[in-house]
């Protein structure tokens, strides 16, 4: 009998341990989870940077690009180019600037020769600390310069054989994009040599407000105005946009 209440004594203290155990660990876990993180920018800082060969920029002399860290809890989580864009409180976008090594086969023994490039964009969660790239169809990172509305981004995509450009609106969080037309008979090699942007196939678009629409003006094709509802995308025609200018 002494036995069996000696048993009982013990397994209780065992699942009393087992349950303080459990209970320290979730409430560990909980805390780490609600941490806040820091997110920040570091200094900005000028590098080199060679367009691809064909493009419009490429030739002996590098271009300068001016690069900054995105800090997160004090260490450099990427590198960054331009200024980043607030979609809510919590969330923001900012484009994204890497290292490459350029090194030959034949240099491997040598120092590894790395070279700036230019990437796509980022979307930065404030709470969590979590950095994730954005799918952002048709967007090509040489040709592309995209503008930011709320979770829009327009700008003229590039086909994959790059012969052709789109008027583009994507949103966060969608595969498809809102918007994606083609620019008449524009190719990359002519609007690039006429735009204002280096190195883009023609200048960003501009968005208005209330309601809200974004316009494409490519050289050598002509001005496309879109009103962007959700996902509803209604193109305006001269008329509309003379009757709404005049209000």
């Amino acid at each position: 009998m002494l036995c069996t209440v000696v048993s009982f004594i013990s397994l209780r203290r065992n699942r009393i341990a087992v349950l303080f155990t459990i209970n320290f660990i979730l409430v560990s876990t909980a805390l780490a989870t609600s941490k806040p993180h820091v997110i920040a920018f570091g200094k900005w800082t000028s590098v080199q940077w060679f367009p691809e060969a064909g493009s419009a920029a490429a030739d002996d002399k590098p271009l300068t690009l001016k690069v900054r860290p995105l800090l997160v809890d004090t260490r450099v989580k990427e590198f960054t180019l331009g200024p980043a864009h607030d979609v809510t409180d919590r969330l923001f976008v900012v484009r994204r600037a890497f290292r490459v090594n350029d090194s030959l086969p034949q240099e491997s023994t040598a120092p590894p020769h790395w070279q700036w490039q230019r990437g796509g964009w980022l979307l930065v969660d404030r709470v969590t600390g979590h950095v994730s790239p954005i799918n952002l169809p048709e967007f090509d990172v040489l040709y592309s310069a995209a503008s930011w509305y709320r979770d829009y981004a327009a700008y003229c995509g590039v086909s994959e054989d790059g012969k052709k450009l789109y008027a583009v609106v994507a949103q966060i969080g969608r595969r498809k994009p809102v918007l994606k037309k083609s620019l008449e008979a524009e190719t990359v090699a002519s609007a690039e040599t006429k735009s204002a942007v280096p190195d883009s196939a023609c200048p960003v678009p501009a968005w208005q407000r209330t309601p809200a629409r974004v316009t494409f003006e490519p050289a050598g094709a002509s001005k496309q105005t879109f009103a962007i509802r959700g996902h509803v995308v209604d193109l305006i025609t001269e008329d509309e946009d003379d009757e709404e200018a005049s209000k």
